[in-house]
């Protein structure tokens, strides 16, 4: 009967929110990989992490055996004191009666194994046993003891007498990233299909116009994903109910997750200045300079009492940061500032919830009043948190400053954000000594069709999904040592 059940209540999710999602093709390559390590897909809460898992785990193996520790709290004794494979299998059988582990035919999915740290170290088990796969999901694992309250309790002993016990099997685990839909993922969602997304492309590899039709209805859409964001549910609250009040009572609905999170989750040291962090985000990007200031967050704020509280957010992928640097150059992450950083929200539909119920409407007619910068600004953030990219911006004391630095094509360009057709001062500054900055290329992303000015491409804002910021390929050519041991010989034999 509960068999039944899950897989009805499956099937359901099923018709409902089939969304399709580009980590697909990531776990296809994961399995295809001979003698592949078991799976951990990280994420922010809610970004579809449990669907995806259990969807790819249905098309592809015989038998699928989930755990989800939060909500089957049992299933964590299987892995208590259990060392090795045959424990835990024989543990679990005792607690699942209908569950199959068959060899080479079993996918074992544990979800929110963050509430089961020694699931996690049975990782390690599991691919040196190397009969079943593996996919474990989980949130707030990058979150600095995370779990051990709760250990603690259970073992009535100091936590410090059992370390190795919940280790991260390091060398033994592939983790990846999923974050919550991209434009590109949300275009899909909206029943967009390829060649229109390939005449997108074909416009900016030729840095020709986006045909007038095609360009009109491609600023819809990114208006919509923009006030909607990239979260599974809200996406589909759109979809199916085209209700933006549904959308806002899903985003309701997930902050307060969210600043639950907050405050069961964390230090309790803590827990009064992650809110306190979390809930500044809007207003310390609302002013002219964006840097991320404690004062701003309390009054006489100082970072010695906020910045563990930052941390904890970024760790569960909540805020990222955008460090600045005060060199335009490469490597962008040796040029970083450690303690001067922007903070911005890891889905732009984040933003625009704390900004209140009626920023949403106000996007959708265009009326986005003094906060239109910090929008716009967010929504490149997103892009580039969701490519899998690290934040970086440029400011000088003398108020010179680029929204983003981006390594594109090998070279550091800045990236300008406008929500309008502006340029900024400081663009135009650096524009006219390429000598000093040692920049040649620039992108400014706005209202407008795509376009050159010589060293400047202009891109329509919704065309960010589209900038390649994969790694250049270096392709090493082989060293012949046959040749060189010849060559060698030939030098002795003179002597």
């Amino acid at each position: 009967m509960q068999k039944s059940l899950e897989k009805r209540i499956f099937a359901h999710k099923i018709l409902c929110i089939m969304l399709k999602r580009k980590i697909s093709e990531t776990l296809k390559k994961w399995r295809e990989q001979p003698n592949h390590l078991p799976l951990v897909i990280m994420g922010i809460r809610q970004c579809g992490k449990t669907y995806i898992s259990q969807l790819f785990a249905e098309e592809n193996y015989k038998h699928v055996v989930y755990i989800n520790f939060i909500k089957q709290k049992r299933r964590k004794e299987a892995f208590y004191d259990s060392k090795d494979v045959d424990s835990i299998i024989l543990n679990l059988s005792a607690q699942m009666r209908t569950a199959k582990f068959v060899p080479g035919e079993t996918c074992i999915i544990l979800d929110e194994i963050q509430d089961c740290p020694e699931a996690r170290t049975s990782l390690k088990f599991f691919k040196e046993d190397g009969r079943y796969d593996i996919i474990a999901t989980g949130s707030l694992l990058g979150v600095q003891g995370y779990g051990q309250e709760e250990k603690k309790q259970r073992t009535r002993k100091p936590i410090e007498q059992e370390k190795g016990s919940n280790s991260v099997p390091v060398g033994y685990e592939q983790i990846v990233e999923m974050y919550p839909l991209d434009f590109e993922e949300f275009l899909w969602a909206n029943n967009m299909n390829e060649e229109i997304i390939d005449v997108l492309k074909h416009c900016l590899e030729e840095e020709t116009p986006v045909p007038s039709g095609i360009h009109v209805a491609m600023k819809t859409l990114l208006y919509r994903y923009v006030a909607v964001g990239g979260m599974p549910a809200a996406v589909n609250a759109l979809i199916e109910t085209g209700n933006m009040g549904k959308v806002n009572d899903v985003w309701n609905s997930l902050l307060k997750e969210y600043r639950s999170d907050m405050v069961k989750y964390a230090d309790d040291k803590d827990k009064p200045h992650i809110r306190a962090c979390f809930n500044a985000v809007p207003k310390q990007l609302a002013k002219e300079n964006k840097k991320y200031q404690w004062s701003k967050v309390e009054s006489g704020g100082r970072g010695v009492y906020y910045k563990d509280s930052l941390q904890w957010l970024e760790d569960a992928d909540i805020i990222r940061r955008c460090y600045n640097s005060n060199i335009t150059g490469l490597p962008l992450e040796g040029n970083a500032i450690d303690n001067v950083f922007k903070v911005y929200t890891a889905d732009i539909g984040m933003l625009v919830a704390m900004l209140g119920g009626t920023t949403r409407a106000d996007i959708l007619q265009g009326n986005l009043g003094g906060f239109k910068g910090a929008i716009f600004e967010n929504l490149m953030a997103d892009t580039l948190i969701k490519k899998g990219q690290s934040l970086y911006y440029f400011q000088k004391d003398s108020g010179l400053e680029l929204d983003f630095l981006i390594r594109y094509k090998g070279e550091c360009v800045p990236v300008e954000v406008k929500a309008k057709s502006a340029q900024a001062k400081s663009f135009s500054t650096i524009r006219k000594h390429p000598e000093k900055y040692g920049i040649k290329h620039f992108i400014k992303f706005g209202d407008y069709n795509v376009g050159r000015d010589g060293d400047l491409l202009t891109l329509p804002t919704y065309m960010q999904f589209l900038l390649d910021l994969e790694p250049e390929e270096v392709i090493l050519e082989a060293i012949d040592t046959d040749e060189l041991t010849r060559m060698a010989r030939e030098f002795l034999d003179q002597k």
